[in-house]
């Protein structure tokens, strides 16, 4: 954690046992051991804990990891350590997508990869996908070489009964996914939500093999119950309507987040018209063009302004931004998550967007960037490893020309990603 007064962190032999010093701001600055460091100086730091930013800041960077940060004054950089020079700009770790999808229905690692390195690109540095993934996935996890980081929850466990939902969990977790994802959702009434029964027994088949579970969910009361029942992470926000004291005392009481995907309901109904974001440089720099032209075409766009859901989900998105508001100002932790990487929706670059969002429905840029970073990292079990600058976690870095923490739009400003110290080209 960055704080006013001097903090030093050192690494030494104690690293390798997991063990970090913090030394009061009096005190020397510390003597690295010997190994290869990058030091990158000179940045206002914003470190993902809310903190206030740190200006001239230093972070230190050996085997992938961050081994010491503070200011310029307290943190002697070694001899012959390589240094990236960062002055005038702000440095923050990389966002963490608490809600994000990298399907692999082929099972190639090059899909996999092609999509990481459009989150990594965007600053997007750790992704959870709760989508479909299986081999390909279980073989890029922990594989950040100039991508991001993926952690998922492999097929969907679904079942109308409890033997059949304990038989599909039972099915995910031998691909020892990350996650179990569920999903409670009746469609607006097309489908069929699944079972109380069967809901259950996925918790508890998912729980017994010590892995957390993810819901899918749209009501107020179905979020009550999965709660009761030992669900972990509310992938959604609640849309049928306003929550409640209930709501709000049973995540706070199990410490589950909720991650709102605001975009995710913003989709639904943007492309009726030529949204104002195709024509964003940023979004530009990465985008499928063949996607936009698509989009952009009068018979899609007539097809979208034509569908029942497109009014709905206008009023939709507006509930979901309030019950984040409520969850939030009632003590329950936000992690920002967007449902990116399913149909049309811009993996990368709408957690940007979501950020806005989020700021924009009543937090400040501030805290919007703990959502997306050490908040987001600790709602997907990852507090320590990513989304902070601290000792010990990965060095998954975002540099910006203009600070995010003054105005959320500055994440547009983004001029290098970081992971694990190695810049993505």
């Amino acid at each position: 954690m960055l704080k006013r007064s001097v903090r030093l962190m050192w690494f030494g032999a104690a690293f390798a046992c997991g063990m970090a010093l913090a030394v009061a701001g009096w005190a020397p600055p510390p003597v690295l051991a010997q190994g290869t460091v990058t030091a990158f100086v000179g940045a206002t730091l914003v470190d993902g804990t809310g903190a206030a930013p740190v200006d001239n800041g230093v972070v230190l960077v050996r085997d992938g990891r961050i081994a010491a940060v503070g200011r310029a004054a307290a943190v002697t950089i070694p001899a012959g350590a390589t240094q990236v020079d960062l002055r005038g700009k702000t440095l923050l770790p990389g966002f963490v997508n608490a809600h994000g999808h990298v399907d692999d229905p082929m099972g190639t690692r090059a899909n996999l990869e092609r999509q990481l390195t459009l989150y990594g690109r965007y600053g997007i540095t750790s992704v959870l996908s709760l989508g479909e993934e299986t081999g390909a996935g279980a073989d890029l996890r922990g594989d950040a070489r100039g991508r991001a980081r993926l952690y998922f929850a492999g097929p969907v466990v679904d079942g109308n009964t409890s033997e059949a939902a304990a038989t599909a969990a039972d099915k995910t977790v031998a691909f020892k996914p990350d996650w179990v994802k569920i999903r409670v959702d009746d469609n607006n009434g097309a489908g069929m939500k699944m079972p109380r029964a069967a809901s259950k027994a996925a918790i508890d088949r998912a729980h017994a093999a010590a892995l957390p579970v993810a819901a899918h969910m749209y009501y107020l009361e179905d979020a009550k119950q999965l709660l009761r029942d030992g669900i972990d992470l509310l992938a959604h926000s609640v849309r049928d309507q306003p929550v409640d004291q209930e709501l709000i005392n049973l995540a706070r009481e199990r410490n589950v987040c909720l991650v709102p995907t605001l975009m995710r309901d913003m989709s639904i109904f943007v492309y009726e018209s030529t949204p104002a974001f195709f024509s964003d440089p940023f979004f530009l720099k990465y985008s499928n063009q063949a996607t936009v032209k698509t989009l952009t075409s009068p018979e899609r766009q007539a097809q979208v302004r034509n569908n029942p859901n497109t009014a709905r989900f206008k009023k939709v998105l507006e509930l979901g931004s309030q019950n984040m508001m409520r969850m939030k100002n009632g003590g329950v932790k936000i992690a920002m998550g967007t449902d990116s990487g399913a149909a049309n929706r811009f993996q990368g670059y709408f957690e940007h967007m979501e950020l806005e969002l989020m700021v924009k429905a009543g937090l400040t840029p501030m805290q919007a960037i703990v959502a997306a970073t050490g908040d987001a990292a600790a709602c997907i079990k990852r507090q320590g490893m990513v989304g902070t600058l601290q000792p010990g976690a990965w060095a998954d870095l975002a540099v910006y020309t203009a600070s995010p923490a003054a105005d959320i739009r500055s994440t547009r400003t983004l001029e290098s990603v970081w992971v694990s110290g190695q810049r993505i080209p």
